[in-house]
Parts: structure tokens; C-alpha cells; sequence
């Protein structure tokens, strides 16, 4: 049975797709394209038993909205790992990428075994209106291949940002994306939930002009720092995970 939450919100953009066609072209002609951080998104740090770290995803992924790869998220996890192991990381990550594009990267990627695995997708998939059921067919393809071709060993989803609260975003414009980013979000948690080695990092931090970036649209480091300190905080606290590192040669 549909849910009314969901029915409600597609009649109310139907109603106002004439307001939120004019408000997008709004947006992209104010909007300010901002750098990828420079940096090394593949190497070497820290001391200790190896751990191996791949992260797949858009432009939050790749770090927009700051200027090194030592202040995005890349840069900050590695810093609260690398006390505790020897991290090999990958970063694959592309400004304007949505999951299905992700998917199609896997099979040019080097294959693992991973210990652990960070996405951060969603936000292109509501921007660029794919279908809340494709997304969702996508997501379950993406954390299965991870799993079974990639051997990752934890897979850390990045949920969805509060949309809502984006400073670009004009209202109706920033209510209805805000909106469907959640209801991504919640079909998200529970293609997690069913996945032992998978689980959801969050952040509870509000999205201001303070905490975002220039462009009103990217994280800005503080929302980076957050971002990378709740991602440790779930790969640290996972015994079994670091046992295995221990053990591994």
C-alpha cells in the first residue's frame, strides 16, 4: 500500500513544477562551482596493523567545499585512523555522481579484499529526479557487489543530508528536495538494516551558512570533521573488525 506521506509529496510537486522549473534554472545561474581539493587520493598513513579503506561517491566524497584533501572527509578519517593502523586508501569519488554512475566504476576499480568501504551517494539521485524505486534497486546492487566482488568486510553508508536545509536552495524548491532526500533516506535504512556488515553513519549537525561551504550547497570543514569523526567512531567501535586487523599478515 502506498504510503500517504509519499502520494502527498508527488501531488504537491506536480502542483508546483511550474514554481520549481523556474526556481532550478534560478539556481544553476547563482550557483558558484567550487574546486575539488587538491591532495592524494590514493596512499599510505599511520602505524599499526593494516587496514584497507576504499570511499565511492559524489562530490561530498571528494571532498567540495574545502581546499586539501586534509580538511574533506578523506583527509580526516585517515588523520583518527591512521593511530590505530596502517591505512591503504582509495578514494574514487566524482563531482555530479549519482549511484548508478558508481556502479558502473566497479568494474574498472582494483577489487579488494576491503576492510572497509564509505559511501556517500544520494544527493545527485534527488537532484537529477531518478526514481525512488531505481535508486533503491541501485543501492541493493552497489552494497551486494561490495560485499561479494569487493570482499568488503563493514560498508559505511553515508546517509542522506537534511536537503531541506541547504542554503542554496529557494523555498519550494529547498522543501520538496528536502523531502524526497528523506524519503530516500528512510528506503536507505532499511536496505542497510538488512545487511549485517552494513551500517548507516549520521551526523547531527545543522546545515547553516555557517557549517556549509561558499556555495550554500557543499559541507564545509566543521560538517567534514563531523562527518569523518562519526565514520571513526563506527569503525572503531567494531571489535570484531579490528581483531581481524590484528590477525591479518
Amino acid at each position: 500500500m502506498p504510503d500517504t506521506r509519499d502520494t502527498l509529496h508527488l501531488a504537491a510537486r506536480i502542483l508546483l513544477l511550474p514554481v520549481l522549473l523556474g526556481q532550478a534554472a534560478f539556481v544553476r545561474k547563482r550557483y558558484i562551482a567550487l574546486p575539488e581539493p587538491t591532495g592524494d587520493r590514493t596512499g599510505t598513513i599511520g602505524h599499526g596493523p593494516p587496514l584497507r579503506l576504499l570511499i565511492l561517491g559524489d562530490s561530498s566524497a571528494v571532498g567540495v567545499g574545502v581546499a586539501r584533501q586534509e580538511q574533506a572527509l578523506l583527509g580526516q578519517l585517515t588523520a583518527h585512523l591512521s593511530t590505530h593502523a596502517t591505512v591503504t586508501y582509495h578514494l574514487h569519488a566524482v563531482t555530479g555522481a549519482k549511484t548508478s554512475d558508481v556502479l558502473a566504476w566497479l568494474d574498472t576499480l582494483q577489487e579488494g579484499p576491503y576492510d572497509v568501504v564509505v559511501t556517500a551517494l544520494g544527493v545527485n539521485d534527488v537532484t537529477k529526479a531518478v526514481s525512488r524505486r531505481r535508486w533503491q534497486r541501485q543501492q541493493t546492487a552497489l552494497l551486494d557487489r561490495l560485499t561479494t566482488q569487493f570482499g568488503a568486510r563493514k560498508i559505511v553508508v553515508s546517509g542522506l543530508p537534511p536537503m531541506g536545509q541547504f542554503p542554496l536552495l529557494p523555498h519550494p524548491l529547498r522543501w520538496v528536495l528536502g523531502r524526497q532526500a528523506a524519503r530516500f533516506d528512510r528506503h536507505l535504512e532499511a536496505i542497510v538494516a538488512a545487511r549485517p556488515a552494513c551500517v548507516i553513519a549520521r551526523i547531527d549537525l545543522g546545515l547553516d551558512e555557517m557549517n556549509m561551504s561558499e556555495d550554500g550547497f557543499h559541507p564545509g570543514p566543521v560538517v567534514y570533521a563531523a562527518w569523518a569523526d562519526a565514520i571513526a567512531r563506527i569503525i572503531l567501535a567494531d571489535r570484531e573488525l579490528l581483531d581481524g586487523m590484528q590477525g591479518a599478515p
